[in-house]
């Protein structure tokens, strides 16, 4: 229901076109005068900061997408291109991964404010069936994009999805073949997933204008569940609404730009920085953290069909949820039991997605089982039960009066709050006595000069590393991704363009054809690449006794190691991403000349502590004295370790002194802005309030 609009076009242009094609009108009435219930709270930000969301994963995904080349040998080498090559294009890239996650966390706060307060309650089913198709849309555009990047997970993780679509009787397997192009995940999937991936969102937007459309048919829901009687009830959009969710919308942008410029890779995983391999299966394969409920159950269920007919059942279910639940009042703020058994549903879709995380086996198959009933009881069972038994308290009269009523009880449910504890205590420490039962050797943290928000990259260590890898890493391993001429660029080793070239020089490149249609060597060039030690894999595992050694450019992001609980909560805050230089730091030290009683090595391998499974083709790479150094630093396996692996966070993260820059200059600029906006929405509010 649009507001009462007086608007009324006082240029003659606008006269016109008013005339012919009512817009302005239209808008006013929308999103200016249209009567918004006084007593929202900031819960009901969360439409606006999605709308935002959208449009910013709209607008990076149309510029990535002129540089991106959907080609299975390509992909994974464009993207990198677009972070390295691109003006700003790292910005771009983080904007995006980060953005899909940013959208995600809000759709789930939009969706669980909505279970809260009865948003899917009459007159309001179509909006809320509305809400569930655009979150479907969601989950299929989000999976597709996560392909794109053609990294190890990307890859595996397509397979893995798509070939549930196989437990479909008669049709399965043709739907798989479809999806796939082919017989296997390869480039026609590639460019399937690519075209929808880039047509879908338009297609959210489209039903996005129709959710907002019904919210306008319908009108807002509240946090009391009444519908406004008179106009005390309600205050115009603009400029009441707006600025609220202005104010709203810069918190919320803070916190996105926490993940863009400080904590890029915390919510992805390290494996996508390791190209897409047919040949090698990941470990462990887990898909986004928005997933891993949904995959929680789905592997809940031993019978394939039945995991993935329960998977898609808990967000279909949703759809029924406006008759599933019948009772009279809409908002959990006024039905005790249905607040505490909510609370208690949130917890659940907590730790599923706290097991969706966990291999599949032990404790967490069980405790899976056990939620998943829980997670469907709720809605079957729990839901259609309050209904009848429960009996909610007195609601106030109109928005008017609950505005101006005092509530107590602001303290979170005891109950929930038990649960809570019990059961994550128990999953967390059957997770830490399996990680004591295997007892994994974790690399010791290093300081490093680029951790923290204000972190640079130690020229002299760059250097030295540099060197290093000259001298001995180059001998088998390629560092693919980084030209001479990135030598001289900020926040580099400190090179000038001269010294660049002059090193260049020293490299013979393999060109042509010439005229005459042969391949000659000439000396390299600044915009060349270093050239790898093997013209191919073959090669390179004919000389590494059958190990293939692997490109360096993007190794110290393509190793990690588990942090554990509460450590990782503890990263976010502190801005920890060196688990990569801390791994290749210690891999490099933890050679050790025999193994330890009881532990047997293959042939033709070496021991070392932090690599998985401890067994190594490479042999020790460095040694005290091999590598001196011209600036007095001591010719020790340590620092040699230290420098290599500063040298190699630069190779994988050249741009990574300007993303912090820039980013102080983002938190300054919002942080500034959500102050004059929350006075300002102060003196607005003022008047309301009074």
């Amino acid at each position: 229901m649009s507001g009462p609009s007086n608007y009324q076009p006082s240029h003659p242009a606008l006269k016109w076109l008013e005339r012919r094609l009512p817009i302005l009108s239209f808008a006013h009435a929308s999103f200016v005068a249209y009567p918004t219930p006084r007593n929202l709270n900031y819960w009901w930000t969360f439409g606006a900061i999605l709308s935002v969301m959208l449009g910013v994963q709209i607008l990076t995904g149309v510029v990535l997408a002129m540089h991106y080349t959907p080609n299975a040998d390509l992909a994974f080498r464009s993207v990198e291109s677009i972070v390295r090559d691109v003006n700003y294009g790292w910005l771009l890239r983080n904007m995006h991964a980060s953005g899909a996650s940013m959208f995600f966390l809000a759709v789930y706060i939009h969706m669980f404010r909505g279970l809260y307060y009865g948003s899917y309650k009459e007159p309001r089913e179509v909006l809320w069936i509305l809400g569930v198709i655009i979150y479907l849309l969601m989950m299929a555009t989000g999976f597709m994009g996560y392909v794109l990047p053609w990294g190890q997970m990307s890859f595996w993780g397509a397979t893995v999805i798509t070939n549930l679509f196989s437990a479909i009787p008669y049709f399965g397997e043709s739907i798989v073949t479809l999806l796939w192009g082919g017989y296997s995940v390869g480039n026609p999937t590639l460019n399937r997933f690519f075209s929808l991936h880039y047509l879908l969102p338009f297609v959210i937007a489209g039903v996005v204008a129709l959710h907002v459309w019904a919210l306008h048919v319908a009108g807002q829901n509240n946090p009391a569940g009444v519908e406004a009687k008179t106009e005390k009830d309600t205050v115009a959009f603009t400029p009441y609404a707006t600025i609220k969710d202005a104010f709203g919308v810069s918190c919320f942008m803070l916190f996105y730009a926490w993940f863009i410029f400080y904590m890029p890779n915390y919510l992805g995983d390290a494996d996508n920085y390791i190209v897409a391999n047919p040949g090698v299966t990941p470990a462990h394969i887990v898909p986004e953290w928005y997933y891993l409920p949904f995959y929680a159950i789905l592997r809940s269920i031993p019978n394939k069909l039945a995991g993935v007919i329960a998977m898609f059942s808990a967000i279909i279910v949703l759809v029924f949820l406006p008759w599933l639940d019948s009772a009279k009042t809409r908002s959990s703020k006024y039905r005790p039991l249905a607040k505490q058994f909510f609370w208690i549903f949130v917890i659940v879709c907590v730790l599923l997605g706290y097991l969706g995380a966990q291999p599949p086996e032990g404790i967490y198959v069980i405790a899976g089982r056990i939620l998943t009933a829980c997670y469907f009881g709720y809605f079957l069972i729990l839901l259609p039960l309050l209904s009848r038994i429960e009996t909610p308290r007195t609601i106030p009269n109109s928005i008017a009066d609950d505005v101006l009523a005092k509530h107590g009880g602001k303290a979170a449910p005891m109950v929930s709050a038990v649960i809570l504890f019990a059961v994550a205590g128990g999953l967390f420490a059957a997770s830490a006595s399996s990680a004591r039962a295997e007892e994994p050797d974790v690399p010791p943290s290093q300081k490093w000069s680029f951790a923290g928000p204000f972190g640079k990259y130690d020229r002299g260590a760059l250097e030295r590393g540099l060197k290093i890898y000259k001298e001995v890493c180059s001998a088998c391993h390629s560092l693919n991704y980084i030209a001479f001429r990135n030598l001289a660029d900020p926040g580099g080793p400190g090179y000038s363009v001269a010294q660049a070239a002059a090193l260049a020089a020293q490299y013979k490149i393999k060109d042509g054809p010439n005229d005459q249609g042969d391949m000659f060597e000439r000396p390299g060039r600044l915009a060349d690449y270093f050239p790898p030690p093997f013209p191919n894999d073959q090669a390179a595992r004919a000389a590494n006794g059958g190990g293939l050694p692997p490109d360096l450019s993007l190794i110290t992001k393509a190793r990690s190691y588990e942090r554990g609980f509460p450590t990782f909560i503890f990263d976010f805050f502190t801005q920890f991403q060196e688990q990569g230089p801390n791994y290749v730091a210690a891999l490099l030290q933890g050679f050790e000349a025999s193994p330890p009683p009881g532990v047997s090595i293959p042939d033709g391998s070496y021991y070392n502590k932090y690599f998985p499974g401890h067994a190594i083709k490479m042999p020790p790479p460095l040694s005290d004295g091999q590598v001196t150094f011209d600036d007095g630093s001591p010719a020790t396996l340590a620092q040699y370790a230290h420098d290599v692996a500063t040298f190699l966070m630069w190779a994988a993260e050249p741009q990574m002194e300007a993303r912090k820059r820039l980013g102080m200059e983002v938190f300054i600029f919002l942080i500034i802005l959500s102050g004059l906006l929350y006075f300002t929405k102060k003196k607005v509010w003022a008047d309301v309030h009074a």
